[in-house]
């Protein structure tokens, strides 16, 4: 079911450009074979790639901004040189309500909550973040946490809520947890407005829950990501939060403090509360991790080590931190990032910190994810053009980084294409760590339409190697997943 109930939606309301063009949604659900490529698809790519992302099934209820639409997953499988696509609901308990309604219900993040309710009720969990592959089914997440919603891979119909366990019931899950694939574990935390504002969890390869904790915080917090490590989980503290007094009254006021430290726990994968140790950086806002490892430095002292894209910190005249660039910056989705590590020693407790890259301005960082929490050399970001409409981020092109030799590669096509973030696809048989391709949806403004493009992991100068035209159009969307055929194939029989 799609948005064909509404056959004329020139009343919408549209307050922005986040309901036009490329941003506005797709009316139907679809399975469309044999697409028509330009160039030619590899022979030795061959899984699925899918994306999460807004597509309000209803018009909006108030001033809509474009984190409040409905998830919708779009999958492309690749087999053999041909493509096959598939988009689809995920059908949460909040669309259904409004599907029986017939109208939007729920207010979003621009919308004044009811009286007395905080947004941690009263928003409707839209899962429309992030994507991931664990024990045989896709996970669909939100970034303001709620139930993880099971997703066939194969038919993309939602199956129901992650709440086999009692003490995943009601838990705001965060959308950004990891999947390690050496152990098939599934990390996770979740967080919200009520003590204990935090919790960490494991749940294994088999779908049980190995291990929850809660994480002790001195307040509510607006983390965003986690980090995995084969023996650590890096959780975040920022001095991001929103203002105690706005939540009260049922909205959102965004605050930083800038005398508190963004703190980072490091807590043992299947550790107790007690175990946690938390270390202490420079104030800063970050959404996305590349990767994290444990290290061993010259004294014999292991290290964890953590790279991601912060928000460059604005700076005053005579150096002070401009608070209000900031949290403008941040509120009206502008795009600012640079590459950054922090180093924690877990012998000494010493921190070192550090900018990577200042020169290119990337976000969505992705890696071949066999790679995930060991030291990895390359990471895929989309490369983020300067903003020229409030809250509509440009997606410009691609970055390939270079840990080991701190130099980036970037390719931009020219005005009018907008990219999603593209996972690494290794190609069959691939041993090293770029061997393969990466992948994802390009809009194409000059020609008006979609379309995912594959690109030479090794030179993504290059651009695509294959253009594959989508007969329909998908909006821009948020994060997305690597499939890999064998893990579908031993899901088909499982």
């Amino acid at each position: 079911m799609g948005l064909d109930h509404f056959p004329d939606r020139s009343n919408w309301f549209v307050p922005n450009a986040s309901m036009r063009d490329a941003y506005a949604p797709t009316p139907s659900e679809n399975v469309l074979q044999d697409l028509e490529v330009i160039g030619d698809l590899p022979s030795d790519l061959n899984g699925m790639y899918v994306r999460n992302g807004p597509n309000p099934a209803h018009a909006p209820h108030g001033r809509y901004h474009w984190f409040d639409g409905d998830g919708m997953l779009h999958a492309v499988r690749f087999q053999g040189g041909k493509a096959t696509y598939r988009n689809k609901f995920v059908e949460t308990d909040g669309l259904q309500e409004e599907r029986a309604a017939g109208q939007s219900v729920w207010p979003g993040l621009k919308e004044r909550m009811p009286e007395g309710k905080l947004p941690d009720d009263a928003m409707k969990n839209v899962s429309n973040t992030d994507v991931k592959f664990h024990n045989g089914k896709l996970y669909s997440m939100w970034y303001r946490g709620g139930a993880v919603y099971t997703v066939d891979p194969f038919t993309l119909n939602t199956l129901g809520k992650l709440e086999h366990d009692p003490r995943l019931v009601g838990l705001q899950i965060s959308a950004h947890s990891r999947v390690d694939e050496s152990t098939g574990e599934f990390m996770f935390f979740a967080y919200g407005n009520r003590a204990p504002y935090m919790h960490y969890g494991v749940i294994g390869a088999d779908g049980a829950v190995k291990t929850f904790i809660p994480v002790p915080l001195p307040g509510p917090r607006l983390p965003h990501d986690c980090a995995v490590t084969p023996n650590y989980t890096i959780l975040h503290d920022f001095p991001l939060v929103n203002n105690p007094e706005a939540l009260k009254q049922g909205r959102y006021s965004l605050e930083f403090h800038q005398d508190w430290p963004t703190r980072y726990a490091v807590i043992p994968r299947h550790g107790t509360t007690d175990q946690i140790r938390w270390f202490e950086f420079e104030p800063r806002y970050m959404l996305h991790v590349a990767n994290a490892w444990e290290e061993v430095n010259a004294r014999g002292e292991t290290e964890v080590v953590m790279i991601g894209t912060p928000y460059v910190m604005p700076r005053d005249y005579d150096g002070s931190l401009d608070v209000k660039r900031l949290l403008f910056t941040v509120g009206t989705q502008g795009t600012d990032y640079e590459l950054y590590q922090w180093r924690m020693n877990l012998v000494t407790g010493e921190t070192k910190e550090g900018v990577v890259d200042d020169v290119l301005n990337s976000e969505f960082p992705m890696i071949n994810t066999a790679w995930q929490g060991r030291k990895n050399r390359f990471s895929y970001n989309v490369l983020m053009g300067r903003p020229r409409t409030l809250e509509q981020p440009r997606f410009s092109g691609l970055v390939k980084y270079d840990f080991d030799t701190g130099g980036a590669v970037a390719y931009h096509p020219g005005e009018g294409f907008w990219f999603s973030e593209a996972p690494f696809a290794p190609r069959d048989g691939a041993t090293e760590e770029d061997d393969g391709y990466v992948v994802g949806f390009v809009w194409n403004g000059l020609a008006e339409r979609s379309e995912v493009w594959v690109t030479d992991a090794r030179d993504v100068s290059k651009g695509p190697v294959a253009r594959v035209i989508m007969p329909v159009r998908v909006p821009h969307g948020f994060h997305s997943c690597w499939v890999r055929e064998a893990q579908l194939q031993a899901a088909a029989v499982a």
